[in-house]
Formats: C-alpha cells, sequence, structure tokens
C-alpha cells in the first residue's frame, strides 16, 4: 500500500484511516446482521409455530453464496471492491426496510416479507463478503495484515455476542422497528465505506474477458497453491468434524444436567474465548513458526472437543469451550493471513468467495453431522468421535501438506512491532 519502508510504517491498523472507516463499518453491519437473524426468527416462529419454517430462512439466507460463488468473487476482482460493498449494503438497508414495513401490523401473519427479506439479504452478502474480505490488503501494509486479521475477527465475534441480545432484547420492547434500526446501522455502514480512500495502484486492474477460465480461475488457483489449499481444507475438515456446539442442548440437558440459562452461557463461551484471543492477536500477533501452530491450534481444537463431549460436568465443558474458542481463534488468524497474503490482488476476491463457501458449507454440513451421528450414537460419543476425527485430520494433513506445516513467517510480515 506503501512505498515508505516497513521499518517507518506504523505498526497498527488503527493508524491508517481507511482501515477505521473500514472497521467501524464492519461493527455496524455485524451488529444490524445479528440482530436482524434474531429478531426474524422469532417473527417466523411466532406467526408459524414451525421450526421447518426457521430451517428454510436459514437456507434461503445461505443458499445464495452457493449458487452465486463462481460469480460473486469474479465482481470483487472485476469491479471496485468500495462499491460493490456499497450496493450490497444498499440491498441490505432495502430488505431491512421491506421486513419494517411489511410487518407494521403486529398482528399479520404473512411470511413471506420475511423470506422475501431474507433471501435479499443473503444476496446481498453472497456477493458482500468476498469483496469486503479482499479489500483488506489493500487498506494497510502487507506486514501488519494479520494484525487487521485479529482486529477484524475480533470485531465478529464481539458484534457476535452482542447482537443476538440486542436484537432479543429491542424486539420484545419495540416489535418490527427494530429492522428500522437494522436499516439505520446498514445506512451507517454505506457513509462510512462510502468515505475509504485508496491510492490509485490499490484499485484493482483491468482483470481478463468474462470466461469459463475467468470464473473458475479461484478454485484452481487453490489447488495449485498447496500452502493456501491446505489451510482451507484443514479448518474445512475441523469445523466439519468438531461442530459440537449444534449439541449444547441435548448435552446440557442430558449430560450437564443444566437448564436453558446454562445452556445460554455454555453457548456464548467459545466467542468469548474467541474475542479474548483474537484483541490480544491484534497487539501480539504470532510471527514464527506460523503453520506448525495451526497445526497444534487445530489438534488442540480437537482435544478440546473430546473432553466437551466426556465430561459431565457443565464448569469443565465451559472451559473446554473457551479454550476452543480461543485456539479455533488462533487458527482463523493463521488462515486467513496466509491465504490473503500468498494470493495475488486480482484473484483475491475469486479465492475470498470459494473459501467463504468452503467454511460456511462446513459449518451448516457440521452442524448436520453431529446431529446425525447422535441420533445414532448419543451426543455424548458423537462430539467424542467428531474429536477424535478432527485429530486424525491434523495427522494426515502434517503429512499431506509439509509445505504448509513448515510455513515459518507470513509473507512480508516484520518481525517486530
Amino acid at each position: 500500500m506503501s512505498d515508505a519502508s516497513p521499518v517507518d510504517q506504523p505498526t497498527s491498523p488503527f493508524a491508517y484511516t481507511p482501515y477505521r472507516l473500514y472497521w467501524f463499518a464492519r461493527i455496524c453491519a455485524i451488529l444490524a446482521l445479528q440482530m436482524q437473524i434474531v429478531a426474524t426468527g422469532w417473527r417466523v416462529y411466532d406467526v408459524s409455530g414451525s421450526a421447518m419454517a426457521l430451517g428454510f430462512i436459514g437456507l434461503a439466507e445461505f443458499l445464495p453464496s452457493i449458487l452465486l460463488v463462481l460469480v460473486t468473487g469474479h465482481v470483487a476482482d472485476r469491479f471496485d471492491r468500495r462499491r460493490v460493498i456499497n450496493v450490497c449494503q444498499g440491498l441490505e438497508i432495502v430488505a431491512m426496510l421491506v421486513l419494517w414495513l411489511a410487518l407494521w401490523d403486529d398482528n399479520t401473519k404473512a411470511l413471506w416479507p420475511a423470506f422475501l427479506s431474507v433471501t435479499i439479504l443473503g444476496t446481498a452478502r453472497a456477493f458482500e463478503m468476498p469483496a469486503a474480505a479482499s479489500l483488506v490488503p489493500n487498506l494497510i501494509p502487507p506486514a501488519i495484515f494479520p494484525r487487521a486479521v485479529a482486529l477484524n475477527s475480533s470485531a465478529w465475534q464481539g458484534a457476535s455476542i452482542v447482537g443476538p441480545a440486542l436484537g432479543g432484547l429491542l424486539y420484545g420492547f419495540i416489535g418490527h422497528w427494530v429492522f428500522a434500526l437494522c436499516a439505520l446501522l446498514f445506512m451507517v455502514a454505506f457513509i462510512l465505506v462510502r468515505f475509504i480512500k485508496l491510492p490509485p495502484k490499490s484499485t484493482p486492474a483491468a482483470v481478463k474477458k468474462v470466461s469459463l477460465e475467468t470464473l473458475f480461475a479461484g478454485f484452481r488457483f487453490i489447488w495449485s497453491k498447496p500452502i493456501v489449499l491446505g489451510a482451507i481444507s484443514l479448518d474445512l475438515f475441523a469445523v466439519l468434524l468438531g461442530g459440537a456446539t449444534a449439541l449444547l442442548p441435548v448435552l446440557a440437558k442430558d449430560q450437564f444436567d443444566a437448564g436453558p440459562v446454562m445452556a445460554g452461557i455454555l453457548r456464548a463461551a467459545p466467542s468469548v474465548g474467541a474475542l479474548v484471543t483474537g484483541l490480544i492477536l491484534a497487539f501480539w500477533p504470532v510471527r514464527r513458526r506460523v503453520g506448525r501452530v495451526l497445526f497444534v491450534c487445530v489438534a488442540a481444537f480437537g482435544v478440546g472437543t473430546i473432553i466437551f463431549g466426556s465430561t459431565t460436568s457443565a464448569v469443565v465443558a465451559g472451559i473446554a469451550l473457551i479454550v476452543m474458542g480461543a485456539v479455533d481463534m488462533v487458527s482463523v488468524f493463521i488462515r486467513q493471513s496466509l491465504v490473503q497474503l500468498e494470493t495475488p490482488d486480482d484473484m483475491r476476491g475469486r479465492v475470498s468467495a470459494v473459501s467463504s463457501l468452503f467454511i460456511g458449507a462446513s459449518n451448516q454440513l457440521g452442524e448436520f453431522e453431529s446431529g446425525l451421528t447422535a441420533h445414532w450414537w448419543g451426543a455424548g460419543p458423537a462430539v467424542i468421535v467428531g474429536g477424535v476425527g478432527t485429530l486424525v485430520i491434523v495427522a494426515l494433513w502434517c503429512v499431506l501438506f509439509p509445505a504448509l506445516r513448515k510455513v515459518d513467517r507470513f509473507p512480508g510480515a516484520l518481525d517486530k512491532g
């Protein structure tokens, strides 16, 4: 980003105005997203009384990222990423206003506004995520990019803790007006992104004419880079096998002999561990032996999963979940830093879209896998098997991806600061 030598550059991402604007915009957008998830889910279940309807709401929000994966990354690489984000935020504002106006009558039983709004929101998010992820390296020097990853992840975790609670509280007091507040938060994010200024050379260069070759370029790039492929696939399988939190209601009631309050506390435990760790990484990031640290953290996640599935103590389970959240944050920090810094700028959108799809799909499939295996063997054994499977994946990936295991430093990172 800058021609100054790494020694002369500030070591905090917040020293750069474009990044500050991006970070606060991210906070506003995530808060709005998390608030609407809770409010929409409550509204749909309140009207329909159907758990299936809630499932379709989740599907409507996630499905666009699958169907549009070849297009979303290409758009992020072909057009100004700030403008792509702004257009998506505009659609998010429209989605919230549709809900606000359609649910003006609290007695209405219509569900179509919720499904329409969530579909619009899911489509906007499908385009926004790769554009936002690939914009960050344009805002700061590569040397401090890992710190920005930690701050971004901390913003996500903090807003993910506050947002759902705030959304539920506000929906209980002001009903459908919570969607107007979400629209306002998206508007603030829109304005902040609008003010981001980039040096001319940070604007994505012209790309090739649209073709099947350019659309599939993200998949080909990931496949050709063992470090990138190894980092994404390791996280994918760890999440797929370690989806223990999906079984929290069952474990809390049947294994920990706890009620819904304790279940809620346990649900928040990984986010607390991740938030604290993210803030620590923002000031003291991992700088050496990053490949080994990645494998150790994923293995620790597997061990924590085994402990969580085998204990009968809610306290021990809570500690295990906090540790799992902490080591997961370190692995996400390393994966995102490696993927972005190993990828050329004109490919970052497509690679980010593929990576987001894989990780998002593994989260969804991980919850399904946990539910299926719990049906077969019981919740505790299912979680334990998932933890053991994670350890097996770590051992296999150490052999299959030696280049990832041997990575010492992030590309272009500072030794000090």
